[in-house]
């Protein structure tokens, strides 16, 4: 894939290239991450378009505009996570709730206490894209709980694999330290291998006893997460242009814009399986 990245940044990029593309013989085209694969490909195609993530893959992110990135997540996964704290013991969600290895609310406060100091919950307020989405969050997890696996797919898989690209794309290009201060949110310390990893949820899931229309609801929730997030995208790419122009930190690009864009946090179904 072309890059701007050079070294061995650029050779690690292609490493999870080669990786996401790795075809994976045991799954079923019944199997809810095939499912899930195939039924969300347009929105794929739409979220990885959006002019939010195409800038921010080239390295064009304004570090206000990267806070308040930050909050929406902070708002978006401390519903998450509380409703799967809600639905750990429950059968159609149990065997993905994994609190050690992806909750991201405590890694969020990091971020936000680094960007806005320790008054930061006084400084942050959920806008409106984003409390569109919460609310659905909490809908789902308090009244149709097995649709909760769709929220979790399509954030934390995403997370652990685009969402690692663009890791490396904020901290160059707002200058962040090398102590990754501002980016806890991506750093999964309790995941030593993503790969094995994202296989052992692909297949708790797909092991979960789910009848076909449940299957068929766990992927059109999917499609809404990501329209969820696609608002939240644009919400931000409107702010983004009515800010007053700022010194871009570091402002050269780290990717070139072109080839995969599906390397975003929201491009979910990199679990290890094939491209879509």
């Amino acid at each position: 894939m072309p890059s701007a990245m050079e070294g061995s940044e650029a050779g690690e990029e292609a490493e999870i290239l080669r990786y996401e593309e790795t075809e994976d013989d045991n799954v079923s085209p019944t199997d809810l991450s095939e499912l899930l694969k195939e039924g969300t490909k347009e929105s794929h195609d739409r979220a990885e378009n959006t002019q939010f993530v195409k800038d921010f893959l080239k390295g064009r992110i304004k570090k206000e505009l990267f806070k308040l990135a930050t909050a929406a997540l902070y708002f978006t996964y401390s519903a998450l996570e509380e409703e799967m704290d809600r639905n750990k013991d429950n059968p159609v969600f149990a065997p993905l709730y994994f609190p050690l290895e992806l909750h991201r609310r405590e890694a969020l406060v990091k971020d936000l206490e680094y960007f806005y100091g320790e008054d930061w919950k006084e400084k942050i307020q959920c806008s409106e894209a984003t409390q569109q989405y919460v609310d659905r969050i909490h809908h789902v997890g308090q009244h149709e709980p097995e649709l909760l696996v769709a929220h979790a797919y399509t954030r934390y898989m995403g997370d652990l694999s685009g969402g690692q690209v663009l890791k490396k794309v904020a901290q160059r290009a707002l200058k962040l330290p090398s102590t990754e201060e501002g980016i806890q949110f991506y750093m999964f310390d309790n995941i030593s291998n993503a790969q094995q990893f994202k296989q052992l949820y692909r297949a708790r899931m797909n092991a979960l006893d789910l009848d076909k229309n449940t299957k068929e609801r766990i992927v059109e929730e999917a499609n809404k997460a990501f329209r969820f997030n696609m608002q939240v995208f644009d919400e931000l790419d409107k702010i983004g242009r009515s800010l007053t122009e700022e010194a871009q930190d570091g402002g050269v690009p780290v990717h070139d814009g072109k080839g995969d864009l599906r390397k975003c946090p929201y491009y979910a179904d990199k679990l290890g399986g094939s491209r879509a």
